[in-house]
């Protein structure tokens, strides 16, 4: 397939992101999250009411509402800063944290840097993240990269996100990952903010854990299968080039990945870091699924896409409906606070069940925690 590798393309690129995320059906076809599959125990009688349920969490010092981020979305264009200061201002009254999308069109053009700045102009006391591909780290000035657009935000922590398949894919894809982990070790030892990294699509399976673990990253965003296929997005980008060798390659890896459950899951057997679920998150109910095996927090990007295009008032209705959903689903499994999800019984069935076995986990122990008879 034939490459094009022009940096100018960058700001072009991000707006084909937002065309096709807009437009086109670009979540994962055959492969499911695996939040289907993860059924709660329903208790009856939960011993308190509602509205004693606490949704609230910490995140690296910060109060939220609730245990949530808005994952990675854009930056790069004017739609973008238009997104951007949508879902800003959303988080900034509802209290929860942001991640912005990749840095790197700023980078190449620091006229672009607003598109991203005008996030901690409109949420100036709630966390947000930086975020750099690992193709940019691995670079000749990576670290010094990292460091640029953590002060282009003020951000909290600063986000690589792994992207393998987007980049094997992609029409301008740079697949170059060697010494990744060598030169996320340095990193973390030399950035003040915490280091998260961040799949983004295809999930993190225990083995990469384990190894980012050692790395010393703080936290794992395990981004799995199931929702938003990258390879999906680039293939209609390739179409509408005509480069039939690429929509073949999209098609093929279009349900690509580890599934975000099995991920999850995995991540949090292998390690003790920060876990945060995206990936095929649409619900609170999906967030407190994900809580409940193990998650700290949960993130949403796709969902929050085409309210951000309406305004912050569309971002927060959108917030407000999770955060009830979640509530509602602690109240129904007696849980008053995220933490006591973690120990509530749980149901693991399907083909996550299956994976989980072949891989050497056990699904049934979810369903023995609590007092059960």
């Amino acid at each position: 397939m034939e490459r094009r590798l022009s940096g100018s393309r960058t700001v072009r690129r991000k707006a084909d992101h937002i065309r096709v995320c807009l437009r086109e059906n670009v979540e994962a076809r055959k492969v499911k999250p695996g939040f289907e599959d993860v059924h709660l125990i329903h208790e009856a009688l939960p011993g308190f009411p509602l509205d004693e349920v606490n949704p609230s969490a910490e995140f690296f010092g910060f109060k939220l509402s609730m245990p949530f981020i808005i994952s990675a979305m854009t930056g790069g264009t004017r739609e973008a800063a238009k997104i951007n200061a949508s879902l800003a201002e959303a988080a900034e009254k509802f209290r929860v944290a942001m991640e912005v999308g990749s840095q790197r069109a700023a980078l190449e053009n620091p006229r672009q840097a607003y598109t991203f700045k005008i996030a901690r102009e409109k949420a100036s006391s709630v966390p947000l993240i930086a975020n750099l591909g690992c193709a940019q780290l691995v670079g000749e000035k990576g670290l010094e990269t990292a460091f640029r657009v953590v002060e282009m935000i003020g951000a909290n922590a600063l986000s690589i996100h792994l992207n393998a398949l987007q980049e094997a894919v992609q029409l301008e894809g740079e697949a170059g990952f060697q010494r990744a982990l060598e030169r996320l070790g340095e990193l973390c030892r030399s950035l003040k903010v915490p280091v998260i990294v961040k799949e983004t699509g295809c999930g993190i399976s225990a083995e990469t854990a384990r190894r980012l673990e050692e790395a010393g990253v703080k936290a794992l965003d395990v981004g799995g299968a199931g929702g938003t296929s990258w390879a999906a997005v680039e293939y209609y980008r390739a179409k509408k080039a005509g480069n039939l060798l690429g929509q073949s390659l999209c098609e093929t890896f279009w349900d690509w990945g580890v599934p975000t459950v099995v991920s999850l899951v995995e991540a949090r057997r292998a390690t003790g870091l920060t876990l945060i679920a995206t990936g095929g998150v649409r619900t609170g109910l999906d967030l407190a699924k994900a809580l409940a095996l193990g998650a700290q927090y949960g993130g949403m990007a796709l969902p929050l896409l085409k309210p951000a295009i309406r305004g912050a008032g569309w971002v927060l209705r959108r917030l407000e409906e999770v955060r009830e959903e979640l509530k509602v689903a602690m109240f129904l499994t007696g849980a008053r606070t995220p933490a006591e999800l973690q120990s509530k019984p749980l149901i693991v069935t399907g083909e996550t069940a299956e994976w989980l076995r072949t891989r050497g986990l056990n699904p049934e122990a979810y369903a023995r925690r609590g007092d059960i008879f």
